[in-house]
């Protein structure tokens, strides 16, 4: 027995992080019986961003051209290369406003669980980037889940092996929290990485 057109649709939402079955059966039901010129535009978005749409060929994010214009930025630190796990994670670097360096992005993170290996998240690209001659200094930027570390520890042991300078993003305490709320493992790390 096939789907049909509407529970096709309410598959598709679910498929999007973060959002369950019935989050997925609201916003069909809201973009099909409100806002049905918002579900064209979305549409119309969707299959624009499919087609143009394609990773960089040097940082590998998405981008619309062969380069981002991360990449392209002649004013870019070129001795500063920033691995990050995703698009996301570079735009939140880059909101900071705070790293003039370059990117990249693995596109994900080791997962042994879910069969992920460091090799499926194009490390052979990351190494000869690192190796151009020009990097000095490769920042790990990746998240701080157990698959986040284990991915940046792997990477630095080879990366370290190669002679390059690697550094991790520093973590701690949020500005703004009060200790008693904070969780355990952050206040030992806070501890340990202080300066």
């Amino acid at each position: 027995m096939s789907q049909t057109a509407l529970e096709t649709l309410i598959d598709a939402l679910h498929r999007l992080p973060g959002v369950g079955v019935k989050s997925a059966q609201r916003m069909a039901f809201h973009l099909l019986q409100h806002d049905r010129q918002a579900a064209a535009e979305l549409a119309r978005a969707l299959d624009g961003a499919l087609t143009a749409v394609h990773h960089c060929a040097r940082c590998y994010t998405f981008t619309e051209g062969e380069l981002c214009p991360v990449c392209s930025d002649d004013a870019r630190d070129a001795r500063q290369l920033c691995v990050v796990e995703t698009p996301a994670d570079q735009a939140a670097l880059e909101r900071t406003g705070s790293y003039h360096g370059l990117y990249y992005v693995l596109m994900g993170r080791m997962s042994p669980l879910d069969g992920v290996a460091l090799s499926d998240l194009g490390s052979q690209g990351l190494v000869q980037r690192a190796l151009d001659g020009v990097v000095e200094e490769v920042i790990l930027a990746t998240s701080f889940t157990a698959e986040g570390e284990a991915t940046a520890h792997v990477l630095a042991q080879g990366l370290k092996s190669r002679g390059l300078k690697v550094t991790r993003l520093a973590r701690g305490v949020p500005a703004g929290s009060e200790l008693e709320y904070v969780d355990l493992s952050t206040i030992a790390h806070a501890l340990n990485d202080r300066r």
